[in-house]
């Protein structure tokens, strides 16, 4: 088959090992980002498209200017599909939900910004390259609460890395969510301001859904204190619009660290949140690590090859 791999940004797919599972198709690899009939004209000719996580929307509009497109390949959820398009139009959709494994390298990041907040790792970095040596003083994680806001596969692996430093930890979430964490002994404050309230640390762990869209209100953000941070690695759409920005401005919570945004790629230094000096921010690199690429598209190419030999796997459209 012509397969088709879009927003491979750092070229790194060629280089690990679940890309000799496409020996025998006819591979392009795009680099950069491409939208509209940019993207239209570079797919043309492609039998099959295997998706880079969310970094590119597949619509009706894009489908009608690939008629030779007999699948699209993915894996997690599927936010940015118009399943039902595909389906009109016969191209098969085919993305692989693995419950049972969890995203070790989002809950490290997300670990990793905990700590950066809390020792200021990027002003101390540039003071000490610029020359002027310490800049302030940093805060000890141990004995800090952290608030986890879903009991999911990911809050589960942050949890355990704060019972490893000596922090205390609270949930909260969905009513299922919370019955879990009580079942296994966590603890579950009595109301949901209590649990912005008393977390030095919220982090955000849940899917994007349109139940969950907006879930972390401004009412929310302003029950933390002002030494608090919140850690978002999950997705921007996940806080009321304008609510962070506003929150930051009026000094609850103190600090955000960010992995996600509303608008991404975001490349507009003067950006009103990537800019604010209280955020700390990466560019959406939760999942970017050369293990977690070879396990997620070890699955991508696993369906493509499976469609190519007539039984097709983890289908989505009907």
């Amino acid at each position: 088959m012509k397969v088709h791999i879009l927003d491979d940004w750092a070229d790194t797919l060629r280089h690990l090992p679940c890309f000799a599972r496409l020996a025998g198709h006819e591979v392009t690899v795009w680099t950069d980002r491409a939208e509209g009939a940019d993207l239209a004209a570079r797919l043309r000719g492609a039998e099959a498209i295997c998706l880079f996580r969310e970094r590119t929307r597949i619509t009706a509009d894009l489908l009608d200017a690939l008629p030779d497109l007999r699948l699209i390949s993915g894996r997690g959820a599927w936010p940015h599909v118009d399943v039902a398009a595909c389906a009109a139009r016969g191209v098969a959709f085919a993305s692989r939900r693995p419950d049972e494994a969890p995203n070790h390298a989002a809950a490290e990041l997300t670990w990793a910004l905990i700590l950066a907040a809390l020792r200021d790792l990027p002003g101390q970095m540039a003071s000490a390259k610029a020359g002027h040596w310490q800049a302030g003083v940093g805060r000890t994680l141990r004995g800090k609460t952290i608030g986890i806001y879903g009991h999911g596969r990911i809050g589960r692996l942050v949890a355990g890395y704060a019972a490893a430093f000596g922090a205390r930890v609270l949930w909260w979430g969905s009513d299922a969510g919370c019955a879990r964490a009580t079942a296994e002994g966590g603890k579950v404050p009595g109301s949901r301001a209590e649990f912005f309230a008393l977390s030095d640390i919220v982090t955000l762990h849940l899917r994007l859904t349109p139940q969950t869209s907006g879930i972390i209100t401004a009412a929310d953000l302003a029950q933390m204190g002002p030494q608090s941070v919140l850690v978002n690695t999950s997705r921007a759409g996940l806080i009321a619009p304008g609510a962070l920005l506003a929150a930051l401005n009026a000094g609850r919570p103190g600090q955000a660290a960010l992995d996600v945004f509303d608008t991404e790629p975001l490349t507009d230094p003067a950006d009103p949140l990537l800019s604010h000096p209280r955020v700390i921010a990466t560019p959406h690199i939760g999942f970017v690590t050369e293990e977690e690429f070879d396990l997620q598209f070890a699955d991508i190419f696993d369906q493509v090859n499976a469609f190519a030999a007539g039984a097709p796997i983890h289908l989505v459209t009907p």
